[in-house]
């Protein structure tokens, strides 16, 4: 028998040992679990959930001290966060309804975005849209003329302070937008809301902004009445809002307030706006509310929309140290949204067959990939969906699949099942950054009887998007002054 060595033993079992514990962390990364019971059950709640457990602020709030948004140093601004169906009561009889009017939403969101992109690349202009000039008109808003979105795919609000004294009234947050703008008295028409409609009589610092002003011009759709500017903001679906362009105070609950911010007095509204009194545009350009506070930086957190919680947005707050950083890109076409240098995806810990250029803007200002607070599911162009759902359900072979869903063609039956172990899909940036996705931001219910679907789509736009359901639970934070984006899961 030959002699026993205590460095080969040593060697030997350190070898095997490194290998285990590697091959263990690979396992450990390359899968996830998704808790079917729970998921269920919260999708069961939010059709019973009652709005009225979410609480306005008090009166302490409300009564701010004002900030100068001139000053050199910029203050952190902090402002609740909700999911759409914590503001209403659900109108759905079961969850199945609720998941289909939610997807309607969200490929009226995803048209009307694509379409704001192509008006940028064709180069259409104010000058293009010289005869809406003179008199405005909803009826001839068959066609998006402005940049935003259907109000009515907005998944997320916050509370905010309007004039002064400060009435409060629930804003939907939209990073795809950039004119902020509310309800106003006198209506000539408009859709419900769940606060009183915002009076200008009772403010001392409402303002009408006249023809000459700086921020009339701003806008992509403007007109000039008895010198005062008039604004114009249109939707993919129909939806639109008119009505006078005014500065007024905005307060933040007890993050202060800010004089002058550029906004729209809506006299004339509709669609699909669903309980809120207006929108607050999160977009890069100079009309929407980062660029008038002057923020440096952007960051929020999504709750799961069929949670009755909460979580904050924020303005001016430094990144977690722990979140996982890429490149943030500008398109010299149009400034209003948030591109992302992402290189591809991976399952199950092997990357997916994807050329990076499917990811990438051209020099026309074609494709590229956004990060979008109101588009829900993440699409990706044809060829990247096809890639990323094969290799999914290639590891995937033991779950019962189940017929197709509205946009989802990858759905399976849970039924029975309390948990699953599923493969992990993750988002892959420059440097070899990696972002792993909770399962629960991928296998989505459907309806109540534990269907699943597989929370991606395909699109034929150039264009893609990453959605708020793959966002739920990451604190997604823009660095405007250094052009990255953070994202850090578990930070609500």
């Amino acid at each position: 028998m030959a002699p026993f060595s205590l460095p080969f033993f040593l060697f030997t079992f350190t070898a095997l040992f490194s290998f285990t514990l590697s091959r263990t962390t690979l396992v450990s990364h390359s899968t996830a679990t998704l808790d079917v019971a729970a998921s269920l059950s919260q999708a069961h709640d939010v059709i019973s959930f009652d709005p009225q457990t979410i609480k306005p602020l008090d009166q302490a709030q409300e009564e701010a001290q004002l900030l100068n948004s001139s000053a050199a140093s910029s203050p952190l601004i902090t402002l609740p966060l909700h999911p759409r169906e914590s503001l209403y009561t659900s109108n759905h009889k079961d969850y199945k309804s609720l998941v289909l009017t939610r997807l309607g939403r969200d490929s009226a969101r995803v048209n009307s975005l694509n379409t704001k992109l192509q008006l940028a690349l064709q180069g259409v202009n104010r000058a293009d849209l010289e005869p809406m000039q003179t008199e405005i008109r909803p009826e001839g808003l068959s066609t998006p003329v402005s940049s935003g979105i259907s109000l009515g795919s907005g998944e997320y609000f916050t509370r905010v302070g309007v004039g002064s004294p400060a009435k409060q009234f629930y804003m939907v947050l939209d990073t795809g937008s950039d004119v902020n703008w509310l309800q106003c008295q006198p209506c000539s028409d408009c859709y419900q809301q769940s606060d009183p409609i915002f009076n200008p009589t009772g403010s001392s610092t409402f303002r009408q902004l006249t023809c000459d002003a700086p921020q009339c011009p701003a806008l992509r759709v403007s007109a000039c009445r008895n010198n005062k500017c008039l604004y114009q903001v249109a939707y993919g679906d129909g939806s639109y809002t008119v009505g006078d362009f005014v500065t007024e105070t905005v307060s933040f609950g007890n993050s202060g307030a800010i004089k002058d911010i550029a906004l729209g007095c809506g006299h004339d509204n509709e669609g699909l706006f669903v309980g809120a009194a207006g929108l607050l545009g999160l977009g890069g350009g100079r009309l929407s509310l980062p660029s008038q506070v002057k923020a440096s930086t952007i960051s929020y957190c999504l709750v799961d929309r069929d949670s009755s919680s909460s979580s904050t947005l924020e303005f001016n707050s430094a990144a977690p140290g722990d979140s996982v950083i890429a490149p943030l890109l500008k398109s010299r076409k149009v400034d209003t949204f948030y591109y992302v240098g992402l290189t591809g995806l991976s399952v199950g810990g092997r990357p997916v067959s994807i050329p990076p250029s499917l990811f990438q803007m051209d020099e026309s200002g074609n494709g590229g990939i956004i990060v979008d607070s109101g588009t829900a599911i993440t699409r990706l162009q044809t060829a990247a969906y096809d890639a990323l759902r094969d290799q999914f359900k290639r590891l995937t072979p033991d779950l019962p699949a189940a017929g197709n869903f509205a946009l989802f063609d990858t759905c399976y039956d849970l039924s029975g099942r309390t948990s699953v172990r599923v493969p992990t899909v993750s988002f892959l940036f420059a440097g070899g950054k990696s972002l792993a996705l909770p399962a629960k931001n991928y296998l989505i219910p459907v309806d109540n009887s534990g269907t699943f679907c597989f929370a991606f789509a395909p699109t034929s736009s150039s264009l893609s998007i990453i959605g708020n359901v793959q966002q739920q639970g990451t604190r997604v934070s823009y660095d405007l002054a250094n052009n990255r984006v953070g994202f850090s899961p578990n930070k609500c």
